[in-house]
């Protein structure tokens, strides 16, 4: 049996609601929820004493629930005959007190300010039909009809979807009337209508939302409101921001209602921001995945990572994150990021934030209850150091963070791509004696594992020997905080380093927080690192060898390390010409984009005659190392040498007591090694 109206107009004509009723027979009809769903809102801002008017009753079950538990002086009206008469009928015994009256809300015949709250569960969604002047004007008379009727302080209730043009009118008329106006998400509404949907996968459950729009003589200044139903209510400063609140649930409830109905087990993982109203900085970031139901898995769980955590590969890669779900064996999974610049009070308040969020992600008909899984029983420390700008990478952190066994790690953060540590350092607590306690970064800690195999390369240059007086020259072009310079400098003696950094901030952040020391065998160069080599090469100054490790900062590209540009033909023929036929090039490459990162090794390879690469297990970055020595075309050329340069690179960092031991696995460096 068809029910929905041939056209969207039919909705506010007589004989519509006459039809749909009398086919409907004894059947409640409830828009958007059951009185159980909605109760705990209604009794927030409806008294038993006030005198209420139901608008558009129809065969809804709300106002005999609400009389049932003891609201006693309620009329209700409604423009079809058919539904007052059946109303009638079955309250004409149990409910007594109740008045039924058929009459259009667009033109009472009650006296002004008889009530004292107007209930409205769909009515006005069922009038708003489009957004054409005569249906404006419909709804004009509708609401002055409700602001006519209504004592001062009194409460107009509208259950609503909230489509585009509603909200829009509601932000219009209310506010220039000398209403106070709240909107308020119903939550446990959504629930219940989208798991009522669940037989039809065809049918989304829209967000449901209660409007509270209260009668004032005058307000100074427009009062707007807006919750996420049990969260506390925040006061918005304009239209536009509660517009983005609402539009914000919207959206989310598109992809809920796919994630209820859908196992994304082989496609991407859906991710989420979860922000405060009002507020345009995310609080939280979620990862929902799922994978294929088998035996002994649970069916849904959230993981809340550490604060500081978030960008080791478990928790901030896709690959990451499957392993994660693997291993807490449950064929859903939401891994839930905390947010820098945002205070977190404990684990569990963080638990009771998330609670009705992740129960939205949740597949449909689960009934037990969503456990949440950590690391520990708190959320992390995290301690901002410092907040800056810079105009080239934009805003940055400096910040410390705890990680496992108590160590503490400072990390320079760039807040366009927050979630990439851009530079680590490992922060020791030392006494001296008859002094105070200070902190000082270790030099033998390198957070970023291709920093590692970049230095075996430019050990590979250094040869057998020794001699603090045969320097080899080499230049890094990035500095960040300087991690991969301080390393060099400290585990390699015979180098002197050149470091070209564009960002001259960049230098202070190196030398004041990461203790980044210049020297007869260190400098760092303000400039640019493409036009540092073009005049390289055209004065003929030469370099042992030319380290890239310099990000991207257009976040569209495949391709995060380093920057197109710095792989134009005419910027790698002025590496070779610099690097001679001795020298070695070692290239960072983050590349996300398969074809992309062909094209560059096509690119390198035309450019140098030899060129190996090593791919990090647990990283998307790739080393690569180039060289115009003809007897570097062999693997097993490569191998020998890097393989003694591995070695050589782990006795350095001994000998210099940057570490007790070797820092770098060679056997297995040398298999994962290719052409």
């Amino acid at each position: 049996m068809n029910l929905l109206p041939k056209s969207h107009e039919e909705f506010a004509q007589p004989e519509y609601w006459n039809s749909f009723f009398t086919k409907r027979g004894e059947k409640a009809f409830e828009w958007y929820g059951e009185y159980l769903e909605l109760c705990e809102h209604i009794h927030k801002y409806v008294k038993n004493t006030d005198q209420i008017l139901m608008l558009g009753c129809g065969n809804s079950q709300l106002s005999m629930d609400m009389y049932d538990s003891g609201f006693r002086n309620i009329t209700n009206i409604d423009i079809s005959t058919v539904a007052i008469r059946k109303m009638l009928e079955l309250n004409e015994r149990k409910r007594v007190n109740m008045k039924f009256l058929q009459m259009d809300a667009t033109q009472m015949t009650f006296e002004d300010e008889c009530f004292s709250v107007a209930l409205d569960k769909g009515t006005l969604d069922a009038l708003f039909v489009d957004d054409t002047s005569e249906v404006h004007a419909t709804v004009e008379r509708y609401f002055n009809e409700i602001k006519r009727t209504m004592r001062n302080g009194g409460r107009y209730l509208c259950i609503t979807l909230l489509q585009e043009h509603i909200l829009r009118y509601i932000l219009n008329y209310f506010p220039r009337n000398g209403f106070m106006l709240r909107i308020v998400h119903c939550a446990d509404a959504d629930r219940a209508n989208q798991e009522k949907s669940g037989d039809n996968p065809e049918v989304m459950a829209m967000p449901v939302f209660l409007v509270v729009a209260t009668k004032f003589k005058a307000l100074p200044i427009p009062i707007l409101e807006f919750s996420l139903g049990k969260d506390k209510m925040q006061r918005l400063s304009n239209a536009e921001e509660l517009t983005n609140a609402v539009a914000a649930v919207q959206k989310a409830a598109l992809i809920c209602n796919g994630l209820a109905r859908t196992n994304i087990a082989g496609h991407n993982e859906v991710v989420m921001d979860l922000c405060q109203p009002g507020e345009s900085n995310p609080r939280y970031t979620v990862h929902v995945l799922d994978q294929p139901p088998a035996r002994g898995l649970g069916k849904f769980a959230a993981f809340i990572v550490p604060q500081g955590r978030e960008i080791e590969w478990l928790f901030a890669t896709p690959q990451g994150r499957k392993k994660l779900q693997k291993s807490a064996k449950f064929q859903r999974l939401a891994v839930v990021a905390l947010h820098r610049d945002q205070e977190y009070s404990s684990l569990d308040s963080v638990k009771g934030e998330l609670a009705d969020s992740i129960k939205c992600l949740a597949p449909l008909g689960l009934t037990e209850q969503i456990p949440f899984l950590s690391l520990g029983a708190d959320v992390g420390k995290r301690e901002t150091l410092v907040s800056g700008f810079s105009k080239i990478s934009g805003e940055f952190r400096i910040e410390e963070v705890e990680g496992n066994d108590g160590k503490v790690f400072r990390r320079l953060i760039f807040l366009s791509n927050q979630f990439v540590v851009q530079s680590e350092a490992l922060v020791k607590t030392i006494k001296l004696k008859g002094k105070k306690e200070r902190k000082k970064i270790d030099f033998g800690y390198l957070a970023c594992q291709h920093h590692l195999y970049m230095s075996a390369g430019v050990q590979l240059v250094t040869g057998l020997k020794n001699n603090a007086n045969e320097f080899r020259d080499v230049v890094v072009v990035g500095l960040g905080g300087g991690g991969l310079c301080s390393f060099l400098h400290a585990a390699v003696p015979n180098v002197r380093l050149t470091a070209v950094e564009i960002d001259p901030i960049m230098l202070e952040v190196a030398e004041q927080y990461f203790e980044l020391k210049q020297d007869n065998r260190f400098h760092v160069v303000i400039d640019d690192g493409l036009s540092f080599l073009e005049v390289c090469k055209n004065e003929e100054i030469k370099f042992n060898a030319v380290l890239f490790d310099v990000d991207s900062k257009d976040l569209s590209l495949g391709m995060s390390c380093p920057p197109k540009s710095f792989l134009e033909p005419s910027v790698l023929d002025n590496i070779k010409c610099i690097i001679g036929e001795k020298g070695i090039f070692i290239l960072n490459l983050v590349c996300r984009d398969d074809g992309l990162r062909d094209e560059t090794l096509q690119q390198v390879r035309a450019a140098f005659k030899a060129v190996c690469c090593y791919k990090l297990d647990e990283d998307i970055n790739e080393v690569i190392y180039c060289s115009n020595n003809e007897k570097y075309k062999s693997i097993a050329e490569w191998k020998r040498e890097l393989g003694a340069a591995a070695r050589r690179l782990n006795s350095a960092a001994k000998e210099q007591k940057l570490n007790s031991e070797d820092m770098l696995e060679v056997t297995e460096f040398l298999n994962d090694l290719k052409i």
